[in-house]
């Protein structure tokens, strides 16, 4: 009886002893100590195998505890906090302009990245709180903001510092979420809210202001799509008319079969006070809107937007895995508030759909955007078409080179191959022409058709 109490003290002795050394050895080595030391007393006798694997359970049990309490005194949220996303990507570009049709233009080549990284909050009674930084080179004249059409970084200057900016800030209450309805409010420094293409807001443009967005589900085959926002263009200290657009968006999407789908939308934007978004209030990255030579807008903008497109998917096809997607769509735009260049449209059509490993697509469209179908400073600033001489209104020493914008039309070619499902490689292209070419010392300027061309590779994180 003395000796099996005296053994039971002892192997109780040499596990206090082993746990007292794991309190002293970092967390990420105490468990295999411990573990070691339980496998010599098993191999000299002392412990059986059943109560060294007994011990090593509990071990691991403790550890595991022990992390658990550490970790959450260090790192633990708020109450109320529900639980966060980190995430982002890094985009590496080069990029080239060239005219085959004018030797005034200036060929250029040029390489640049783009870096977003950012984090989203979930929070108690279905709010989220999210924000995002993005590099960017800054607005042209405006040397302390960032470009709101562009988080390209352009590789120059012998390896200088580069600049992050506020990319995204915002708060977001789900109002509604029961199954057939969903509503959402926006407030702050947003993704755009709105379905348009970038012929109509650029694919990079974060407004600032507030939007209600949501949903209706009719029945297992349509749905319905709403948004509505009111955004800031700008804020002028010595006036009570500081410009700004609102607007809202109608989309029915419909399943009719398994492989055939589509969506019909139309909506409105209008801006107030067109005529203080002068070229010397608001950064001048696009051109092609009517000016007087002080840079003031000389027309109204309250287009109407109309949209439709439809899928059908096929079971398979060369060279791609799974489902086989063809998408053909359009865009139309009016503008009212102009008398004449007031139109816009892109038709288009897609093969695929990249974003899984080994998937690809290959799209084409076609687009022309009058001079004042709609706001220059917001659309496409990849679209461009060259100006050999500025137009009027142009900042002095700008307006010159190949500019995105509105007075566009042409050509686009998108090919996008996902080599796994967070890398992907996309070659783009435009060849483009002015609608109306400017009238410079009374004569319009000679045609000349501007190749743009993008090749991307970009990594999500």
């Amino acid at each position: 009886m003395k000796t099996r109490q005296k053994k039971n003290t002892t192997k109780l002795a040499l596990f206090a002893g082993a746990a007292a050394l794991a309190a002293f050895t970092p967390q990420t080595h105490a468990q295999t100590s411990v573990d070691s030391l339980l496998n010599k007393l098993e191999q000299k006798g002392i412990l059986t195998v059943d109560e060294a694997n007994a011990l090593k359970a509990e071990n691991q049990q403790e550890s595991a505890a022990d992390f658990k309490r550490q970790y959450d005194a260090k790192m633990k949220m708020p109450d109320w906090v529900t639980g966060y996303k980190i995430g982002g990507d890094f985009r590496g570009r080069y990029e080239q302009f060239n005219t085959t049709d004018n030797a005034h233009f200036v060929d250029r080549t040029r390489f640049r990245y783009r870096l977003r990284f950012g984090i989203v909050a979930n929070i108690v009674d279905n709010m989220e709180v999210g924000f995002r930084l993005a590099s960017g080179d800054p607005a042209q004249g405006n040397s302390g903001q960032g470009n709101s059409l562009s988080a390209n970084t352009t590789l120059q200057n012998n390896g200088t510092r580069k600049t992050i900016y506020i990319d995204a800030a915002y708060a977001k209450w789900t109002a509604i979420n029961n199954g057939d309805w969903l509503l959402a409010v926006t407030i702050g420094k947003m993704d755009n809210p709105f379905a348009f293409t970038p012929m109509v807001i650029d694919a990079d443009y974060d407004p600032e202001g507030g939007a209600i967005t949501g949903g209706y589900t009719i029945n297992d085959r349509h749905s319905l799509a709403f948004t509505g926002a009111a955004f800031v263009l700008d804020e002028l200290s010595g006036s009570t008319q500081d410009p700004f657009f609102y607007g809202g968006q109608l989309l029915l999407n419909s399943k009719w079969t398994p492989k055939l789908s589509s969506s019909i939308g139309v909506g409105f934007l209008q801006i107030g006070s067109p005529a203080k978004l002068t070229t010397g209030n608001v950064p001048y990255q696009n051109q092609g809107n009517t000016r007087d030579a002080a840079g003031v807008l000389l027309n109204n903008y309250n287009p109407i937007i109309a949209d439709a497109s439809a899928t059908y998917t096929l079971d398979s096809f060369p060279l791609y895995h799974g489902a086989f997607p063809i998408k053909v769509g359009g865009e139309f735009i009016n503008n009212p508030g102009a008398g004449q260049n007031n139109n816009g449209y892109w038709v288009g059509v897609t093969f695929g759909k990249s974003g899984k490993k080994n998937t690809w697509d290959l799209s084409y469209r076609y687009e022309y955007l009058e001079a004042d179908a709609w706001y220059d400073q917001v659309v496409d600033d990849d679209n461009v078409a060259y100006y050999q001489n500025a137009p009027t209104g142009a900042p002095a020493g700008n307006g010159v080179g190949a500019f995105g914008g509105t007075n566009v039309k042409g050509h686009k070619v998108i090919l996008n191959y996902s080599i796994t499902d967070s890398l992907t490689f996309s070659i783009t292209g435009y060849i483009n022409d002015l609608i109306n070419n400017p009238v410079y010392n009374g004569v319009n300027e000679p045609n000349s058709t501007a190749v743009h061309v993008m090749a991307d590779i970009m990594w999500k994180f």
